[in-house]
């Protein structure tokens, strides 16, 4: 990890995967749980930026998947009805 980096980008892209590869549903709930909060800690750590936004959306998605709801924005939606038009 190298000066300056947010660590807490790194531990939610890991928590993400092991979520992709959990073999039963509540290791995948657990592990997108701690995918969000650690894209909450990496948002507090940046100023406000688009970044930091990217952040908490991250981690809003990765809430949605825990509860079992739909992982894809409304506004990720509106830009992939856009780009098929």
């Amino acid at each position: 990890m190298g000066f300056g980096r947010n660590p807490h980008v790194l531990k939610a892209q890991a928590a993400e995967q092991k979520a992709t590869d959990a073999p039963d549903d509540a290791s995948r709930v657990r592990a997108y749980r701690e995918a969000a909060h650690q894209w909450v800690r990496a948002s507090e750590r940046e100023r406000p930026s688009k970044l930091r936004d990217e952040y908490e959306r991250n981690a809003a998605r990765n809430r949605r998947l825990a509860d079992g709801e739909s992982g894809e924005d409304d506004e990720d939606a509106a830009v992939d009805s856009q780009l098929l038009n």
